[in-house]
């Protein structure tokens, strides 16, 4: 009976140290469908018995999760809400954002386009839907398919916010779930136009869109998002409750150390330091 009874224990406390070596990281779909999931396979390299749970559903969901203390990191693509930070401070909860990566969001089209620049003003009128047909823009005749994020999606908002002077969305634009989705519309259709992040833009079948800034036509890359010289540059978070520590803070180290800057690089993002 004894024998059972140290069993169990010793049973428990090994399913406490599992439990405790998982890291649960949930939010944005810019950051967790492909940088975060390349950081946790090579931090779990440096840290057999880890192991990650990561949703990436979009940045509302990543508040959200701190919010309710169902994750140890939340993943946002934009700045939290003053009323996402006042319904977490109810709860007891401190919203800490640490800024983890920048962020170029590319206006990206079919490669069958001819298209190769838009002024910052266009880009507001084919999105807001005041533009329906791509001769009003330079390009053949045709009718005009936006692809969007879903209202889930911190760059959904943060598009809205930088591009389209907070304007609405045009009617008839089609919400995608994340940046793969869209790319993958786009790049089967002729005639769409969406917005991605920089590590999405070399999916098959589309081009990025040159922005024109006066005469100047400027691209997301590492040296324009840093300036802020390309106009939808944006930081990316991750959300903690309080000032990260233990495994969070374990895993903001790694991301920030060289090894994790160069996975940032490679994937397509811009390293925050």
């Amino acid at each position: 009976m004894k024998k059972s009874i140290l069993s169990l224990f010793t049973l428990a406390l090994t399913l406490g140290s599992v439990q405790a070596d998982k890291i649960v990281i949930k939010g944005s779909d810019t950051l967790g469908a492909k940088l975060v999931p390349q950081l946790a396979e090579a931090y779990k390299a440096k840290n057999p018995g880890t192991t990650f749970e990561i949703a990436a559903e979009g940045s509302t969901t990543g508040i959200a999760a701190v919010t309710d203390s169902t994750c140890d990191i939340g993943m946002s693509s934009r700045r939290a809400k003053s009323t996402e930070v006042s319904a977490a401070a109810a709860k007891g909860i401190k919203m800490h954002p640490t800024v983890v990566t920048f962020d170029g969001m590319a206006v990206i089209v079919n490669t069958g386009n001819p298209l190769k620049s838009l002024t910052k003003r266009q880009v507001e009128q084919i999105f807001a839907g005041d533009v329906t047909d791509w001769s009003a823009v330079g390009a053949p005749a045709g009718a005009i398919s936006i692809y969007t994020r879903n209202t889930a999606s911190g760059t959904y908002q943060d598009f809205k916010d930088l591009a389209m002077n907070k304007r609405d969305y045009a009617k008839s634009s089609q919400k995608m779930a994340g940046n793969e989705q869209i790319a993958a519309e786009v790049g089967k259709n002729k005639s769409g136009i969406g917005y991605v992040g920089m590590a999405y833009t070399k999916a098959p079948g589309i081009k990025v869109v040159m922005i024109d800034m006066g005469g100047s036509l400027v691209s997301p890359t590492k040296a324009s998002v840093q300036s802020k010289a390309y106009p939808y540059a944006r930081p990316n978070f991750f959300y903690t409750n309080g000032a990260p520590t233990g495994k969070a803070a374990a895993f903001l180290d790694f991301l920030f150390s060289p090894e994790g800057e160069k996975i940032v690089e490679q994937v397509g993002f811009v390293p925050a330091k």
